[in-house]
């Protein structure tokens, strides 16, 4: 029997065809959908949306008027500038790129077919030689591996992560234009090392902006594109072939420059690079700040050239402030000039450091506001002894000499330290050191006793903005406000606090400005003397480590630091030869053409003509607070002052001499004020009576020689040691 085939063999020959088309379509439809599924790109983002989230790595910081000062990088995962548009770009670097790696871009929609056809016959060409250099990869193709790494991954070179990107791009031409798409990606192209974009890269390789780059610079560009990394003689001989021309020369000598070293050029002028470390803390942050640029510019240059003669084997960091009195604007800030500083990069300006006798003013401030003393007021520069908890206090003077009676106005114009300490005692440390803090002197975060009475000569640690704004509260007559740096969030608003009086404010500021007066300390003709009326106060921390001057106009308030930031000591440098030079040229610049006025006395002042016997000074016009003017000011006779032990000093160590006899290395004992019924005690023991003129026959040892007053209290006492 004949046997029948089963399916499509069994049918006749003319409607077989169709059966396997229809299977073949079906096969095709399913290889189509798969392929269509394994090569989806990912989404792709919109021009805006792109340009929305770029965030630089840069951010910037500008003056009172929006001139650029200063840039600081805030992120260093890359480094990228501000988004360049493309008409700032070089036309000749946009022509270089488009020729190079997509010379139909302006004319095909995401894929360059010629280009994939020209790619696939030179793969397929048996032994071909075809130039790959660029491949059939365009600019939109490229943009879309940017925009997703994913489409790009190290290694991936397949035909579907081809297809990915081809598919991505033509979703990006199909969105976008061909302008923002040559845009992006200038923006988002790697370069050398970690630029990122045009703007870096223009920068960082060639020291230009992008639209300053030349022909040689757009050829090279374009050469680094397929390889950023390339040697020298690679990069040369892409870029001659991008420039099209016969003489290479140039374009290889500039490839080698390129690529032995970086530019790096800034285009701020780098004028504040601490201020932009202080304020600069997001990307892309633009702050326009209160800074005027040309007095920047003039501080900066005036402590330059005062480190510079100095020489940095005596000192070689230094700092300014400027305030305008007024509003408290800061108008500079300088926390350093780098030269040969061993801590350029710490901020000189915000650094603590010890104020040195810097904090008289606002101390006999306290005092003469209380009325507890006048600037006319008779202070003792003589040896003292002081008792505290950790031990004695014996302050000295800069000098190490004494002056005996002096007024206030010539112990705060020459800044003596023992009537400083003097006044200390009058007033209270914990007053003194609660005064300081409402002033705005907030590293105080002790109490008083805590500092006991060196607080006097300065010993807590201030910064030179603290120092600055507490001056500036002299300026204002006692009213403190707080300053400012930033331009748009003034606080000029905010209602000043009157932290000294009027009249206290203004009689101190009076001393800090009468030349006389210092003249025994700074010399007739110091840094400190302008052509016209400012206040001034140096000082000079322990062991030379910082010195400061500050001091105010009627517009503005000034403030220099000079030490090291290390720590070490200053040598041969101190108030008049250090910072105050600089405080000077400052001044003299900001009142160009501009004097200072002296103020105008406030209420509660009053002016009288004064004598002071028994003091070197001459009679004077002295300024008083209401009520407490006097016509002759005299130190207080011996008799009325009370009675205390004057020699020996205490801490003052004796060496016996074995050649001389010991009954006659006896000590005098001196006392002052009147002492009758007085007795002294010797290491508790009877000596006489302390108007008798009383000695001690030494004995090698530790002594204490005490005052006592009929009633046997306790009046004084001191120790001493003979060896």
């Amino acid at each position: 029997m004949t046997k029948f085939k089963e399916g499509a063999a069994s049918l006749p020959r003319h409607r077989r065809w169709p059966h396997a088309l229809a299977w073949l379509a079906l096969a095709l439809l399913i290889l189509t959908t798969i392929a269509h599924l394994a090569t989806k790109p990912p989404p792709m983002p919109t021009y805006a949306a792109v340009r929305a989230d770029w965030q630089p790595s840069e951010a910037w910081l500008y003056d009172r008027d929006g001139r650029l000062l200063d840039s600081e990088r805030v992120n260093f995962e890359r480094r990228r500038l501000a988004w360049v548009p493309l008409n700032d770009i070089s036309p000749a670097v946009r022509a270089a790129v488009v020729q190079s790696e997509d010379r139909r871009f302006w004319s095909h929609g995401g894929v360059d077919w010629l280009a994939v056809a020209s790619a696939v016959r030179a793969r397929l060409k048996i032994g071909g030689t075809g130039d790959r250099s660029r491949g059939a990869s365009t600019l939109p193709m490229q943009l879309a591996a940017f925009l997703d790494p994913s489409l790009a991954q190290p290694g991936q070179r397949d035909w579907r992560t081809k297809l990915r990107q081809m598919r991505a791009a033509q979703a990006l031409a199909a969105a976008w234009s061909h302008d923002q798409m040559l845009e992006a990606y200038f923006n988002l192209v790697p370069l050398r090392g970690e630029a990122q974009g045009i703007g870096a890269g223009a920068q960082s390789l060639f020291g230009k902006k992008p639209a300053d780059m030349t022909r040689t610079d757009a050829a090279l560009f374009a050469g680094l594109l397929p390889n950023p990394t390339a040697g020298a003689e690679a990069l040369g001989r892409r870029a001659c072939r991008v420039a099209q021309t016969k003489d290479c020369s140039a374009i290889r000598a500039a490839a080698a420059t390129l690529v032995s070293s970086e530019h790096a050029a800034r285009f701020d002028p780098a004028l504040a690079p601490h201020l932009a470390v202080r304020l600069l803390d997001q990307p892309g942050k633009r702050v326009t700040t209160t800074i005027d640029r040309r007095i920047q510019a003039a501080a900066i240059v005036a402590l330059r050239r005062q480190l510079s003669g100095l020489g940095s084997d005596r000192v070689r960091d230094g700092a300014v402030v400027v305030l305008d009195n007024a509003t408290g604007e800061v108008l500079a800030y300088v926390g350093g000039v780098g030269l040969k500083s061993t801590a350029a990069s710490v901020d000189g300006a915000n650094a603590r450091r010890q104020a040195g006798s810097t904090l008289k003013p606002h101390l006999y401030a306290q005092v003469i506001e209380h009325g507890w003393l006048t600037a006319a007021s008779i202070l003792d520069d003589s040896p003292v002894q002081l008792d505290t908890a950790s031990g004695l206090y014996v302050p000295k003077n800069y000098d190490r000499s004494f002056k005996g009676p002096v007024s206030v106005r010539h112990a705060l114009a020459a800044s003596l330290n023992v009537p400083a300490v003097r006044a200390l005692v009058i007033d209270d440390v914990q007053q003194f050191r609660d005064r300081l803090w409402a002033l705005g002197y907030h590293g105080l975060v002790e109490d008083g006793e805590y500092y006991g009475f060196s607080l006097a000569l300065g010993s807590a640690e201030v910064s030179l903005v603290e120092q600055a704004n507490a001056f500036r509260t002299f300026a204002n007559l006692g009213e403190w406000s707080p300053v400012t740096f930033d331009a748009v969030r003034h606080l000029r608003n905010l209602p000043p606090r009157q932290i000294v009086s009027p009249a206290a404010a203004f009689i101190v500021g009076d001393i800090l400005a009468d030349a006389a007066a210092r003249t025994d300390a700074f010399g007739a003709d110091s840094a400190l003397r302008l052509p016209f009326w400012a206040a001034a106060k140096t000082g000079t921390s322990k062991g030379m480590r910082d010195n400061w001057c500050i001091g105010w106009s009627d517009r503005f308030t000034v403030a220099v630091w000079v030490g090291n930031l290390e720590g070490d000591a200053m040598r041969a440098v101190s108030g008049t030869s250090g910072a105050a030079p600089v405080w000077r040229d400052v001044m003299l610049a900001l009142h160009a053409g501009n004097p200072g006025k002296a103020p105008k006395m406030p209420a509660g002042v009053e002016a009288r003509q004064i004598a002071l016997p028994g003091t070197r000074e001459p009679s004077r016009r002295e300024y008083f607070m209401a009520g407490t003017a006097q016509t002759e000011m005299a130190a207080a006779p011996q008799a009325a002052r009370r009675p205390r032990i004057t020699s020996p000093v205490s801490g003052s160590v004796y060496a016996l001499d074995p050649d001389i006899p010991i009954d006659r290395q006896r000590l005098a004992v001196t006392v002052s004020g009147s002492v009758a019924g007085y007795r002294l005690l010797l290491d508790k023991k009877p000596l006489g009576d302390a108007d008798a003129g009383q000695q001690i026959l030494p004995r090698p040892g530790s002594h204490m020689l005490a005052l006592v007053d009929p009633g046997g209290r306790m009046i004084d006492r001191v120790r001493f040691t003979v060896r």
